[in-house]
């Protein structure tokens, strides 16, 4: 099983994406947070193994919460989503640790590709 902690400052985007996510047999949502502080403090207790994470989550900006959540989880995979899919907001995803770039436009089959492809390479 796939453990995801979803991070978003959009509630109906967690929202969609938690029960997207909750389709998959080899997929469990262990956790929301709102923006990176919250991520932060959960991060630790529900041990995700990936965390998707909106670039522009409240609180802390998603670079700046991916960076951290490298530090305090460096076993987890960190794939950002944007709705900016531009050359800069690319490189600040790749430069703050994320393993995975996925634009919020694209298909739930991206993003669950890319969470199985960083979860596999893990194991």
């Amino acid at each position: 099983m796939i453990r995801v902690l979803l991070v978003d400052e959009h509630r109906m985007v967690r929202r969609g994406l938690c029960m997207r996510l909750g389709l998959e047999p080899d997929v469990e949502v262990v956790g929301e947070a709102a923006s990176g502080n919250e991520a932060l403090s959960l991060v630790q207790s529900v041990a995700p193994d990936v965390i998707v994470m909106g670039v522009a989550a409240a609180g802390l900006d998603g670079s700046a919460a991916a960076r951290c959540v490298r530090e305090l989880a460096a076993h987890a995979a960190v794939v950002v989503l944007s709705l900016h899919g531009d050359a800069a907001t690319r490189t600040m995803a790749r430069e703050a640790g994320a393993a995975a770039f996925v634009e919020k436009r694209a298909g739930a089959e991206d993003l669950l590709a890319e969470i199985r492809r960083l979860a596999s390479s893990v194991d």
